[in-house]
């Protein structure tokens, strides 16, 4: 039982280090589905998903924006989390020319580390280790020079100890793209699925999401403008702050009470962000995520909390690509993100 509890509190313990997404945090399993380990995505607020420009470290999260201009690409991308938890992917992306579907598949893993067992007195008993992984596969298909639509099936798994859980979960995009107007818009659900085995007897959420996405580019400036609105599954976002100063109107002794309008709701679900393309091998990326902002700020110490930026490079045939998020006063984000595709350098060996 004292080992159960342990094991119990461990979990809590690595969930609420996980909560950067926000309040939302905590309330479903297998919350490494909500991680941006994608490096520019991570420097754009941390979900992008309304651009079509051939990254497969995007097209892997929306699988409409896949396209056959991937095919044979390989993307890979590291992040060092909290705590010496480490978190990576791995993908391969083939296009069916017989078909005019381009595929795409997955590994996704979240390594906690080595713990210390102990027992009811504490007298270490030995090791065990701690991580969850997702296996996908993905595919896209052009409706019409315009609209492409798009499908993932994810296999998750958690080992936490002696404790396993499995689920099984599927993403749904569709994206409009015309790059005479320099827009995209994209639209996607997220983890619409179910545990198929679970930690104790009872069944716990996945964490669903719906998303919508757009951006444009100018025709004649460097610039592309990007808003993500997120959690739209859930119009009001607001919470009660346990730790907040309670304010006393000096009048009537009664609790002034702040109020949250409309547009406050509105705000929190989104990221307007911005890509600087300084040329077809050096890119400046941007964003404010309003929600990370407000939940996870300290006020007497404010820093940068919400405020994400970083780099693309394309150095010969490899792109390169690194996001720097403040997540909040304690801890940071720091990602980088690979993609080869194969094709290019038999152009350049022909």
């Amino acid at each position: 039982m004292a080992l159960r509890i342990r094991t119990h509190l461990l979990l809590l313990s690595l969930l609420v280090a996980r909560m950067a997404a926000g309040q939302l945090g905590g309330q479903t399993s297998f919350r490494l589905l909500d991680i941006p380990s994608s490096a520019r995505a991570s420097a754009l607020g941390g979900n992008y998903i309304a651009v079509k420009d051939n990254d497969l470290n995007l097209g892997i999260f929306a699988p409409s924006l896949l396209s056959k201009d991937m095919a044979k690409q390989v993307a890979l991308s590291y992040l060092p989390y909290f705590e010496g938890i480490n978190i990576g992917y791995a993908s391969y992306a083939h296009h069916l020319d017989s078909c005019k579907v381009t595929l795409a598949a997955a590994v996704q893993y979240m390594d906690y580390g080595t713990f210390k067992r102990t027992d009811e007195v504490g007298t270490e008993t030995g090791e065990f280790t701690a991580g969850e992984y997702v296996f996908q596969v993905g595919a896209a298909v052009p409706i019409d020079s315009l609209f492409s639509v798009g499908a993932n099936v994810k296999l998750i798994t958690s080992a936490l100890e002696a404790y396993k859980s499995t689920a099984w979960a599927v993403d749904l995009s569709g994206t409009f793209h015309k790059p005479k107007l320099g827009l995209t818009i994209t639209g996607l659900l997220r983890n619409l699925g179910t545990q198929a085995s679970t930690f104790t007897d009872e069944r716990e959420k996945l964490p669903f999401q719906a998303q919508l996405g757009v951006t444009y580019k100018f025709k004649h400036a460097p610039f592309r403008l990007g808003l993500m609105m997120e959690q739209l599954q859930q119009w009001d976002l607001t919470y009660e702050d346990p730790n907040a100063t309670v304010q006393i109107d000096p009048t009537t002794g009664e609790t002034i009470e702040d109020k949250v309008t409309t547009v406050d709701k509105a705000l929190l679900h989104l990221v307007p962000s911005v890509e600087i393309l300084l040329s077809k091998n050096f890119m400046l990326r941007a964003a404010y995520n309003v929600r990370r902002r407000q939940e996870l700020v300290i006020p007497d110490k404010p820093v940068i909390t919400g405020v994400s930026f970083g780099v693309g490079l394309r150095v010969s045939k490899v792109h390169i690509s690194y996001g720097y998020s403040q997540l909040h006063l304690a801890g940071i984000s720091n990602t980088i993100s690979l993609a080869i595709r194969f094709a290019d350098f038999k152009k350049a060996e022909g």
